[in-house]
């Protein structure tokens, strides 16, 4: 057996629907491995599109005179017996024949592989080899559960090939998690049709002995786990289906020529079981494949985000006075999240920003189910008045489903949640209804389909259940638990470090008289709690005096501990405002000077990749700064996008006459008629008033003179975050 020129790892699906058109796992991937070394993973969204794709590698490889390996991740034979009892050859290509014409496969996906696994079991004494069906499926050849099979079919439950291989599923597993028997019954007619089309060109190891361009294996991605698990924590926003046809595929191609070959020539294992079992390329050789993927994986780029430009505050040329709406398009163009990402349970992602958009992988409810307690039957057996039905003998209960038929002109006892029986389509309440036991009464008629659920009603399995750059509620947790999404991919919780700065400012709150003009610090402490509200992680930076050199170094540590740093005070242009001169001296420093009230300084710069925030010293003015651009700006730092303030109209409890030039943020609240009232004093100073506040007035940039009554725009803390 010679060496090859090009790999094909397919990742198979056995999906019954047409996978949406963006990408996903649980499709069909189709990794390439070549001299080149720079294929991307191709995306199939049915089996027909991945065959198509396939017989065009095929072709293109006959073309050029290359010698073609493509490996797929399903079982290519069963254990030891199925194929004699199915065509009376114990061969696998004998059953892939028989497979062929059984199984229907449309071009959509689909298909009726359940219906053949069922048909296959009623061939043998007791309950068959091949279990796992659907609830929803009614078909009593096929037990839901392997544990309710008996063993009088005869047939061993592992092949020879996967007692080597622990991990690996029984090919007689149909559904839930880690099947593969499904992906078996379809992939083998496939396998088969791409047989037929490239004839002697293609060969199938190691059911056939002969030499061919092409040969066809099975594989198990699983075999390179540990290296494929490697590149996803350093970039969980990849589809671990793709990176694992990627890597296999390379990994594959580095021994294609020579260790390859001599192994799929050497396996240990008795002639007759290899013609109707087949056997796993790379089973026997394991370590050289897992230190080989592992070397190749070290290599594989992770998706990092790019850190920010010195430059990305920059104002255009020109611009002086800023007004607000402008700045807040400004940051709006500059920022993109500069986390990274990370795989958490779903049950521990409260708060966390989605990194890639969830796909439900089953239907809610996942099956027609009943709304209320009561009576199900179908419609057209009833009609309007007085209706008496004959009650048959069973239950069906949310969990315990009722297996049989229900038959016309009967119902049947059913509880809220339980999945409707065959025969059942509309639910009666109990309180409608008299019975004795034996039947019901009640008045007709009934709606159809009343008190019932259909299947997906809610969210269907393959749609989208939430975007990307969501904040995940305790909602959607349940949404996502409730459509068996399990784990998902989040950005990384944005570090928010706070530094305070100034000789004038103490932290130190021993209770100690302070010195005259110290004061303590209580931006810190606001800032902080504020970056907790908001679901950040904060990092408190502490605070440094009026020294270059320890500022320098204390920011230095902290782009190493935080995402984006916030400093309070020395943001002006005074003789002791380091914080400026310093970020001046790194030529990252833009100075902002906004038409705002309060507040006005925001000095914006970049150190060492890190977005830093310079809020005015006050602070009240640095928590007015802090909830109209801080937020924002923090949001579409840490992946969840740019966020608008919540506001409504109030009428005004208050007299202003206001002069133009700056936009104004007045602390308030609302009365008890509704209407927003104002501090008694504007004095940026007065700190009891952002306490005393449930809010904040908003004034636009022009004059304006206001009078009770008047309408005014009212921002709840509570629409911040706070």
């Amino acid at each position: 057996m010679s060496g090859y020129d090009q790999v094909v790892i397919v990742d198979w699906s056995a999906s019954s629907k047409r996978m949406p058109e963006r990408p996903r796992a649980d499709a069909i991937w189709i990794g390439i491995g070549d001299a080149a070394g720079d294929r991307k993973p191709l995306y199939c969204r049915s089996r027909a599109e991945a065959m198509a794709a396939l017989e065009a590698v095929c072709r293109d490889a006959l073309a050029a005179g290359e010698r073609l390996l493509i490996g797929v991740d399903f079982p290519l034979g069963y254990p030891r017996g199925l194929a004699g009892k199915l065509t009376g050859r114990a061969e696998a290509l004998a059953l892939w024949e028989w497979l062929a014409g059984q199984i229907e496969d449309a071009d959509d996906n689909a298909n009726n592989r359940f219906a053949i696994a069922a048909a296959i079991n009623r061939r043998f004494s007791g309950i068959g080899p091949f279990w796992g069906r659907p609830a929803s499926r009614d078909l009593p050849d096929l037990p839901e559960r392997g544990s309710l099979r008996d063993r009088q079919h005869g047939l061993p439950e592992r092949r020879l090939v996967e007692e080597r291989v622990p991990r690996a599923q029984p090919c007689w597993k149909l559904f839930t998690t880690g099947s593969v028997g499904s992906q078996a019954l379809l992939g083998i007619p496939r396998m088969q049709a791409l047989r037929e089309r490239f004839g002697t060109s293609l060969t199938v190891w190691p059911f056939e002995k002969r030499d061919a361009p092409i040969t066809l294996a099975e594989i198990y991605p699983s075999l390179i786990d540990g290296a494929v698990n490697r590149v996803l924590d350093r970039d969980p926003l990849a589809i671990k289906d793709a990176v694992q046809v990627q890597l296999l595929a390379a990994t594959l191609m580095a021994h294609a020529r020579d260790a390859l070959p001599a192994a799929m020539r050497a396996i240990d294992a008795p002639e007759a079981v290899l013609r109707e079992e087949g056997w796993i390329l790379g089973v026997g050789c394991e370590t050289l494949l897992q230190d080989t993927a592992e070397e190749i994986a070290s290599g594989m780029s992770a998706l990092e985000p790019p850190r920010l430009q010195n430059d990305c505050f920059a104002l255009p040329p020109g611009v002086d006075w800023t007004p607000v709406d402008d700045a807040l398009r400004y940051l709006r163009e500059a920022l993109h999240p500069v986390t990274g990402t990370e795989t958490l349970a779903t049950a521990d992602a409260l708060g966390r920003v989605l990194a890639k958009d969830a796909i439900a992988r089953r239907s809610n409810p996942p099956a027609p189910n009943a709304a209320v307690d009561g009576y199900g039957f179908a419609h057209a057996s009833t009609g309007g008045g007085p209706q008496q039905l004959p009650l048959i003998v069973g239950r069906a209960a949310a969990g315990v489903p009722y297996t049989g038929v229900v038959p016309h002109g009967h119902a049947i006892r059913i509880l809220t949640g339980a999945i409707l029986p065959e025969g059942v389509d509309t639910v009666v309440l109990e309180e409608d209804c008299a019975t004795d036991g034996a039947r019901i009464a009640f008045n007709g008629p009934i709606k159809p389909r009343s008190n019932t659920r259909k299947a997906g009603e809610d969210v269907a399995a393959g749609e989208l259940a939430l975007q990307a750059g969501r904040s995940l509620t305790p909602a959607d947790l349940a949404l996502l638990s409730a459509l068996g999404i399990g784990e998902i991919a989040v950005h990384r919780r944005l570090r928010v470090g706070v530094l305070s700065t100034g000789e004038e400012i103490v932290g130190d709150f021993s209770g100690e008289p302070l010195a005259p003009g110290k004061i303590y610090d209580a931006n810190r402490p606001m800032l902080l709690a504020i970056a907790q509200a908001w679901r950040y992680r904060p990092v408190d930076l502490g605070h440094v005096g009026d020294d270059r050199e320890a500022l320098r170094a204390r920011l230095d540590a902290a782009s190493r501990e935080a995402d984006v740093i916030f400093t309070t005070g020395g943001a002006s242009a005074g003789d002791e405002d380091h914080v400026s001169a310093l970020l001046r001296e790194s030529g990252a420093l833009q100075e902002w000077r906004i038409a705002i009230k309060p507040g006005r300084p925001l000095a914006l710069a970049v150190w060492n990749g890190v977005p830093v925030f310079g809020l005015p010293g006050n602070p009240v003015a640095a928590f007015v700064c802090a909830l109209i651009f801080a937020r924002p700006a923090l949001a579409a730092l840490s992946g969840a996008g740019w966020s608008e303030p919540m506001a409504f109209t109030v009428p005004a409890a208050f007299s202003k006459s206001k002069k133009p030039g700056r936009r104004e943020y007045l602390r308030a609240r609302l009365d008890a008629n509704g209407a927003a009232e104002v501090f008694a004093s504007e004095g940026s100073g007065r700190i009891s008033g952002l306490s005393w506040a449930t809010g904040l007035v908003e004034i636009g940039d022009g004059a304006q003179e206001i009078a009770p009554g008047d309408p005014v725009r009212f921002l709840p803390y509570a629409g911040f975050g706070i």
